[in-house]
């Protein structure tokens, strides 16, 4: 399987970042990680080599990108605004540093973003903000507004709230898009969301459906047995979705 291994120095973030590119050609896949994992996770979880097949095939392009979750939702030494801020900076080294490297290294014209429980959320955001960017968007076991507290799962803002806050919560801004152009980059992208049916975030899965069918966006949902919320599941869900 074709492996790479890249870092740089991100003036965004003004830090180092890693990323693993797995694949030599087809869609290209930024793959966000889990709750403040690394880059290196999905690989080590054995989910990179479930698509083994359509990477080695040249199908797939993998790009499994690091995490700040640590320093940005999760960082709870700092004032929420701080979180969301450190989170945008996140967003513009996606948008103005990877994507790029992708653009240079693919040529497919096929850019999809993906990512489980935490990365899902990431995947998700960042498609539904930049429809134009996107041909599809896979969450799988995520949530979708990090200002909601399901099961255990805490507000990730504390009760901030702020326009900030509110563009960047999926199941909060959807619902009042009326410029008719995004709607319908967003109708022309292909979305899916699994989730299992023991989960915590599985009513938020629900509703992100039930607004998205409601704007006329098409998605998939599929609900899987179990809390489906670990690798072992992931490892399954990944050749199917992806």
């Amino acid at each position: 399987m074709h492996r790479e291994y890249h870092k740089w120095f991100s003036n965004n973030l003004n830090r180092d970042m890693e990323l693993l590119v797995f694949g030599y050609s087809g869609r290209a896949v930024l793959f966000f990680p889990t709750r403040t994992a690394r880059f290196y996770d999905y690989e080590n979880w054995g989910i990179v080599n479930s698509i083994h097949t359509a990477l080695n095939n040249g199908e797939i392009q993998l790009i499994c990108l690091d995490s700040i979750d640590g320093e940005s939702f999760y960082n709870k030494d700092v004032f929420p605004s701080v979180r969301i801020e450190r989170h945008l900076q996140y967003e513009k080294y996606i948008l103005e540093e990877v994507i790029p490297f992708v653009n240079a290294i693919n040529n497919s014209n096929f850019l999809e973003t993906a990512g489980c429980s935490m990365g899902a959320y990431h995947a998700i955001n960042l498609a539904t903000k930049y429809p134009w960017l996107f041909k599809k968007a896979v969450g799988i076991s995520g949530r979708y507004d990090l200002t909601e507290a399901p099961g255990d799962f805490e507000d990730l803002l504390n009760g901030f709230r702020s326009d900030k806050v509110y563009y960047n919560m999926p199941a909060q801004f959807i619902a009042n898009i009326e410029n008719e152009e995004t709607l319908n980059q967003l109708r022309a992208m292909e979305i899916i969301l699994a989730v299992g049916e023991t989960d915590p975030f599985l009513e938020g899965n629900l509703q992100l459906s039930k607004l998205l069918n409601e704007k006329g966006i098409n998605n998939h949902f599929y609900q899987w047995g179990s809390n489906a919320h670990r690798p072992h599941y992931w490892r399954q869900m990944v050749p199917i979705y992806i």
